[in-house]
């Protein structure tokens, strides 16, 4: 190169001096190089996976083990249709027996053949069942596996999905250290106990809801694991202030679960009262009382009711201001609002995934009275058991064996007697959004109440509910000794439900 030709030479792009191009890295290879690069990520992609892996051998192995020993169970031909969880030969049906009962049925019926609302009663309760997994198992189906199949590596895929976005969770609500002793180095020494004790109690979250007792149905062919992959993706992407992100992935979890659309409240909790990773507060939130109410404090009790009553009023201003990105909010009920245009344009009844709720004997009893109907029938449940009898039946059959439906009673109240310390837990520990979100998602089922059996499917409604895990495993790492038997305590449960599962016997 000469002066004479300088110019030229830069305009076009060309110098001998430059170094050649990098070669264009493909996305995938992107990401996982940032991946790598984060330690954060990969502490969370391999407790997650270390979880996925064991949880599931335990499920598989413990659900065919139980198969091979007890055989099918005499529910089998009387409720499945062939070709659709059975009929695949001597392996393929031994395989199947930890994902494919119940419920999954009716997933895989939709996903081969849809809600044919067309065709009148004889297709109405299928509208009970919302549409994103069933179309999630139909969209793999097309790359080749059979629906069985494809129901399996989707409920896996999302649960895998799930635990990740669990883990990460965590870490950012669970990692406050304790309080740092005077000097650098007692600082740095606080520092590290607390990123210890916040990686500890990420991977006991994640264990606890690979491992949960109902946790099997997290790879069955049901539409939880893809929910709660979903709903997680709703807080991570509010906590994160991508708006957009939060819009699309709730109105796909409303879509899966009737119980999405209670992702608004929580969503709407975060953008104006945090928190929030995305910008600062508008705001600052109240540090305190102010001289004048402590001064009324101590000269009458009206003046400290009034001051409290200010306080109150103060706390309930939002602290970020709202903006455009609020808009996006309002994607949420778009996924309820398509199936039932759906449903209305071929010939159906708009309205039918919730007047289904009738055929599956669900009745509006009041806000929260499943709670009381509950108790009840666990309290009936137990005269049952007590008497040593069948002849006389203490509290509304729906059919059956009365004593096994008391049994199931006695569970079912068992588990919420149990979730209750956790959601005491969880409105204290983590921020708001997420005890709301809690209370407001078991206020479906707990005011929808069966006659029968008024907390029918609580424990797998409960399993969804990730806060109520974060929860469990932030006092289980304070708690280092109780560590090993809860999670002993919830694989052996999980392994007793399952063996119930695969054999065709009622669970949840």
């Amino acid at each position: 190169m000469n002066p004479n030709t300088a110019e030229l030479a830069n305009a076009e792009g060309i110098s001998d001096l430059a170094a050649p191009a990098p070669p264009p890295v493909a996305p995938a290879a992107a990401w996982l190089a940032r991946l790598r690069s984060d330690s954060a990520r990969m502490a969370a992609a391999r407790e997650s996976w270390r979880a996925l892996w064991s949880s599931r051998a335990l499920v598989w192995i413990a659900g065919v083990g139980t198969v091979l020993a007890l055989g099918y169970g005499p529910q089998r031909k009387a409720f499945d249709p062939p070709g659709v969880t059975r009929g695949f030969g001597w392996l393929g049906d031994l395989l199947a027996a930890p994902a494919a009962r119940w419920d999954a049925a009716w997933y895989l019926v939709i996903a081969r053949y849809g809600y044919r609302p067309d065709l009148g009663s004889y297709t109405e309760p299928r509208a009970a069942f919302f549409p994103v997994y069933p179309l999630g198992v139909r969209a793999v189906s097309w790359l080749g596996a059979p629906p069985l199949v494809a129901g399996v590596a989707l409920s896996t895929a999302a649960l895998a999905a799930a635990l990740y976005g669990i883990h990460r969770l965590t870490t950012l609500e669970l990692a406050g250290g304790g309080r740092a002793p005077r000097g650098a180095r007692g600082a740095g020494e606080a520092r590290r106990a607390g990123e210890a004790r916040a990686a500890e109690t990420a991977r006991l979250a994640v264990m606890l809801t690979a491992f949960a007792p109902m946790a099997f149905f997290l790879s069955a062919v049901y539409s939880e694991s893809l929910y709660l992959a979903l709903s997680v993706g709703v807080f991570w992407s509010a906590r994160h202030g991508r708006w957009r992100w939060v819009g699309v992935l709730g109105a796909l979890a409303a879509a899966t679960r009737s119980a999405g659309l209670v992702l608004a409240l929580p969503a709407l909790a975060i953008y104006l009262y945090g928190p929030r990773e995305d910008r600062a507060p508008d705001r600052a939130a109240d540090a305190g009382e102010r001289p004048e109410a402590a001064e009324g404090r101590a000269r009458a009790p009206a003046a400290r009711a009034a001051a409290r009553v200010r306080a109150a009023l103060r706390g309930l201003r939002p602290r970020y201001s709202i903006r455009s990105d609020l808009a996006w909010l309002a994607l949420l009920p778009a996924g309820v609002i398509a199936y039932c245009a759906y449903l209305g344009l071929a010939g159906g009844e708009p309205l039918a995934p919730f007047k289904a709720q009738e055929d599956w004997s669900r009745h509006f009893a009041g806000p929260f009275v499943g709670v009381w109907d509950g108790l009840r029938a666990a309290f009936e449940g137990a005269r049952q058991l007590l008497s040593f009898q069948r002849a006389h039946v203490y509290f509304p059959s729906g059919g059956g064996d009365p004593t096994i439906a008391a049994s199931h009673n006695l569970m079912l109240f068992a588990f919420l007697a149990l979730a209750v310390p956790a959601i005491v837990g969880t409105l204290r520990r983590l921020p708001l959004a997420y005890g709301g979100y809690v209370l407001a998602a078991l206020a479906l089922p707990l005011s929808y109440p069966v006659a029968s059996q008024p907390l029918m499917s609580l424990p797998r409604f409960l399993l969804v509910l990730f806060p109520l895990s974060m929860w469990l495993a932030a006092w289980l790492a304070e708690r280092p000794r109780l560590r090993r038997p809860a999670l002993l305590a919830c694989g052996a449960s999980m392994a007793f439900f399952l063996a119930q599962f695969a054999t065709w016997h009622w669970v949840a």
